[in-house]
């Protein structure tokens, strides 16, 4: 007997807890009344005199008699238009617009050093000498040949005048004085190979061979770089094959300093997609005009291609179900369900794909209460008309 007393105590306190809960939602939300008026509890709360929340009708007595069914409150955000993007980002590396290595012609010993590193040499300059004694030497022998056989040439000729010089003695002459020219020639290449020369306009990296150094065909002076424009090497998906072409532009980003944003374009595209990537290698060109960018640097690189024009709606209208995301769309003062699948998200829309119209209303708030064909009262289009009513009536010069 005891355990039923107490049952029966357990279930009053609970429906009295329930009633409470119920009083509340219904003095505190008006999107609850049309729940609650299906569960048949509204009606006795109105009879009752429960304060109940402002914002919505309910079906029941009405001042002047009879009944009305009431339109949910809810308020709307038009329905607009967005260009769905297609980002693309990638890692790319930069390097030098053009990038020399210096590299000695001829073995020899290094004699003198005219540059330092980091400097801007132009094209021509000396950067580095060999010993060049012997080349010297050769020089030297070589321009006192030519002065003799020009010499013999010379007298030969005079000679010839008097008849005592032969026709093959002037050949011989003439010969010898070209052999000397040519000799001079190979002397001068040959003294010209001693020096070190940078063959394009650039900055000088590191020299690395200091003076009195042993070098050869194969040793390396020092890089030169023109990093006037830094060139980004990186890949892109396949897709993108026939979307993208030299000029297009490229967002470009320090991958060591997101904050430092730079303006680039596509310079090449490669000719072919690699089989094992399935990418495409595509080459950017940055301006470095402050020459605050090395090669070798790595850069964050974006590409935004244009897409198709979707359907724009509030983030907060997007509802879920167990069919998957929809919209409540307000036509003709009535609600539809809308399936909508979501495209890609922004900060203040969401392109949707699903049959709506550019104009058309969406419930962003309210959608509590909303069933298939629910009645509606946009607060926003109400809040519109008081805002017009006011200005009109201030306007009106009759109640001046």
């Amino acid at each position: 007997m005891r355990m039923i007393v107490r049952i029966i105590g357990q279930g009053a306190l609970i429906a009295l807890v329930l009633i409470v809960a119920a009083v509340a939602w219904a003095m505190m939300l008006p999107s609850s009344h049309a729940l609650l008026d299906r569960a048949g509890v509204l009606q006795p709360m109105v009879r009752l005199g429960v304060p109940l929340a402002r914002g919505a009708q309910i079906d029941g007595p009405v001042a002047g008699g009879g009944t009305a069914r009431g339109a949910v409150p809810v308020l709307t955000a038009p329905v607009g238009e967005g260009e769905m993007s297609d980002r693309v980002a990638a890692i790319g590396t930069g390097q030098a617009l053009h990038s020399v290595m210096l590299v000695p012609e001829v073995s020899g010993r290094v004699s003198e050093i005219f540059v330092s590193a980091g400097q801007l040499v132009s094209a021509g300059t000396v950067v580095a000498s060999l010993d060049r004694a012997a080349e010297q030497i050769a020089r030297d022998r070589a321009e006192l040949m030519l002065d003799e056989a020009r010499a013999t040439a010379e007298r030969l000729g005079r000679l010839q005048a008097t008849g005592t010089a032969t026709e093959v003695q002037i050949r011989e002459a003439s010969l010898a004085v070209r052999t000397a020219e040519l000799t001079v020639r190979q002397a001068d290449f040959d003294l010209a190979r001693r020096e070190i020369v940078a063959p394009i306009t650039g900055w000088i990296g590191i020299i690395e061979p200091e003076v009195g150094a042993q070098v050869g065909p194969g040793t390396t002076i020092a890089r030169i770089d023109d990093r006037s424009i830094i060139l980004v090497d990186f890949s892109v998906p396949e897709r993108l094959v026939g979307r993208i072409a030299p000029g297009d532009a490229l967002g470009v980003s320090l991958l060591a300093r997101p904050d430092v944003t730079l303006e680039g374009r596509i310079r090449a595209v490669d000719s072919r997609v690699d089989q094992t990537t399935r990418s495409l290698r595509v080459l950017g060109e940055v301006a470095n005009p402050d020459d605050t960018l090395r090669a070798g640097m790595a850069f964050s690189i974006s590409i935004t291609l244009p897409g198709s024009l979707y359907p724009a709606v509030d983030p907060l209208s997007i509802q879920w179900g167990n069919e998957g995301s929809f919209v409540w769309v307000v036509r003709e003062g009535r609600t539809t369900r809308v399936p909508v699948r979501i495209l890609q998200r922004s900060d203040g829309a969401v392109l949707v794909r699903g049959a709506l119209q550019p104009g058309e209303r969406v419930v962003r708030e309210g959608v509590q209460a909303l069933r298939e064909g629910s009645e509606v009262q946009d607060r926003a289009q109400s809040m519109s008309d008081d805002g017009a009513e006011r200005a009109g009536t201030m306007a009106d010069p009759s109640e001046s």
